[in-house]
């Protein structure tokens, strides 16, 4: 993977227990199924609270530290990053996001 991106480093500790149970159908490996409802529920708030970069790299830090065990940190944070990088208006849907959330995520994105 990646590192030292704008989005490295999501700490140092954290806690087992966001388990595998949620609406996010992007089965892509055993990681992102395990996570999915993390991931969703990360991604759909950072548009919903139409998070600029920087706010959301502290959010998707602060998501992996409190939810995720120390050796899983980094990749959740490399995922939600893909996932963000890659939303547009086909897939936003898949985040139960409306039209109007995700537009004004994205004007605040760039």
């Amino acid at each position: 993977g990646r590192r030292g991106g704008v989005w490295a480093g999501a700490g140092e500790r954290g806690c087992a227990g966001y388990g595998g149970v949620g609406g996010w159908g992007g089965g892509r490996g055993p990681f992102r199924l395990r996570y999915r409802a993390l991931i969703f529920d990360t991604v759909a708030e950072v548009v919903r609270a139409a998070m600029n970069k920087q706010r959301a790299i502290a959010f998707v830090a602060r998501q992996a530290r409190q939810h995720l065990p120390p050796a899983d940190q980094h990749r959740f944070v490399e995922v939600t990053e893909t996932e963000l990088m890659s939303l547009h208006e086909g897939n936003m849907a898949r985040y139960r996001l409306r039209p109007s959330e995700f537009e004004a995520w994205r004007q605040g994105w760039r």
